[in-house]
């Protein structure tokens, strides 16, 4: 009979340098857990799937996470499996919502406590767009205008090269020019 795990435990990160050899999954938790849900809540819109995406990720990375050479490499490789979790939730919520299984999103409670009324409901107009997109066209757009990520970086994430990332890209970025002319 195996030996029963520690549960993982919320202590403070170590010091950059303290890694050696591969990370633990615990040690690889406390270092990226708050990178893997900030990258999941921009892909996904929503926070009540966020918990559930991080979850994943990090269930998967179990079996990864032995054969990283560098532990500097972990939060790229992190980003990357975060990207494949995020693409097939949100491939089940489209699935869900031609079949009347799930609703729309709310995305009102996305934005910052900070933010005004009319950038909340231009954010939350946004995703709804972003809902009726290509989930390839949705994260590329996303990583690269939500997310922040360089043109290289996203194509990296999404397994493409870089000239497809710029086309999911413009795609995205014409549905939603496209959507916002056509209320004016």
């Amino acid at each position: 009979m195996e030996a029963a795990r520690a549960p993982l435990r919320v202590v403070p990160p170590p010091a950059p340098g303290d890694a050696t050899g591969p990370l633990s999954l615990a040690q690889a938790y406390r270092l990226h857990s708050r990178y893997v849900a900030a990258i999941a809540v921009r892909l996904l819109g929503r926070d009540d799937e966020v918990d559930d995406v991080v979850q994943d990720v990090f269930l998967r990375a179990h079996k990864g996470l032995s054969q990283l050479r560098d532990p500097q490499a972990a939060r790229g490789w992190l980003a990357t499996v975060t990207v494949r979790v995020a693409r097939r939730k949100l491939r089940w919520r489209k699935v869900g919502r031609i079949l009347g299984l799930t609703e729309s999103g709310d995305y009102d409670q996305l934005a910052s406590e900070g933010a005004s009324a009319e950038d909340r409901a231009l954010l939350a107009r946004v995703y709804e767009v972003l809902d009726r997109m290509p989930v390839e066209h949705r994260i590329a757009w996303a990583l690269r205008h939500v997310e922040g990520q360089k043109l290289e970086d996203v194509a990296e994430l999404t397994g493409c090269s870089l000239a497809t990332a710029k086309r999911r890209i413009a795609a995205a970025q014409q549905t939603i020019d496209g959507a916002f002319d056509h209320e004016r």
